[in-house]
């Protein structure tokens, strides 16, 4: 008995005294750092240079300075905020319903989890090109309201509502994506919580707010924070069903930053705005794990 518990009391080799650990490691840390830091501290230091592809030029702060004068980037900014506030709540609203009816066994539901997925892995592209077919000037919504007497919509060509048409596409394609995380947090709650809770006479509604959503924190919490850095990095959709117009009222910040790098090659100016969504995105990461921390805990 007593050789056992001096066995079970023998100090087990730290990482520190296992050197090899960080071998297994050390490729992922390569890439990261080749990928990702470098690139970061390569963009801050053309922030503050007038780079066009042939010639380098320290201009300082200007650039940053030139941003909240031009009318472009502060609607590109204001854009993008408009935009992360319809997708963020929504999507992760859409995302839990489908989750929850998703988790009731019924005939085809495994099915039906693959249509809801679908959009996530369907290209980009394609998705673009077959919602424009739908949103275009004679497209299917037109063609269905002018059966009904309606005038057609400028879905894609109104600057008042061509906004909303990026949006419902993108909803399409990250409410999967979010469905299938929620799903994930909807199969780890205990099921003897809903029995306690049906014993006690609680209605699905009071096991919803008083079960579910608080065992879901977790899961709300990392869908709410990744949801809103894609939301601010939105590019693909605004490129190719609008180009960010009209009258730039779908451009957003990722829009204007390939605008300015690759078509006007002010890469010094492009890495300025880079920049200010990185730090943008960075705040609101910092608030989230700040405040968002304490309701999971």
């Amino acid at each position: 008995m007593t050789a056992v518990t001096a066995t079970s009391k023998k100090p087990k080799k730290s990482l520190e005294r296992q050197p090899i650990g960080y071998l297994f490691i050390a490729p992922n840390f390569f890439i990261y750092i080749t990928f990702v830091f470098i690139p970061i501290f390569w963009t801050m230091g053309l922030s503050l240079t007038n780079y066009d592809l042939n010639t380098m030029e320290f201009v300082g702060l200007q650039n940053f300075i030139g941003l909240f004068g031009d009318r472009i980037f502060l609607k590109s900014l204001w854009n993008t905020m408009r935009y992360t506030v319809m997708v963020l709540p929504l999507g992760m609203v859409i995302g839990l319903m489908l989750a929850m009816l998703i988790q009731k066994k019924f005939i085809g539901r495994a099915f039906f989890r693959a249509v809801f997925y679908l959009p996530q892995v369907i290209s980009l592209v394609a998705s673009s090109l077959a919602w424009m077919y739908l949103f275009g000037e004679n497209g299917i919504l037109n063609m269905l309201l002018r059966t009904m007497g309606v005038s057609r919509v400028g879905w894609l060509t109104d600057p008042s509502i061509s906004i909303f048409s990026i949006v419902v596409l993108s909803l399409w394609m990250i409410s999967g994506y979010n469905m299938l995380l929620f799903l994930s947090g909807l199969q780890s709650i205990p099921s003897h919580l809903y029995e306690a809770a049906a014993i006690d006479g609680a209605t699905p509604i009071q096991s919803f707010f008083n079960i579910t959503l608080p065992q879901l924190a977790p899961t709300t919490f990392f869908v709410f924070v990744m949801s809103c850095i894609s939301s601010f990095q939105v590019f693909g959709q605004v490129y190719m069903m609008t180009g960010g117009g009209p009258d730039n009222a779908t451009t957003t910040l990722a829009h204007q930053i390939y605008i300015n790098a690759f078509q006007y090659n002010k890469m010094g100016y492009a890495s300025a705005m880079s920049v200010i969504l990185l730090l943008i995105i960075l705040l609101i990461t910092l608030v989230n794990f700040r405040y968002g921390n304490k309701e999971v805990d």
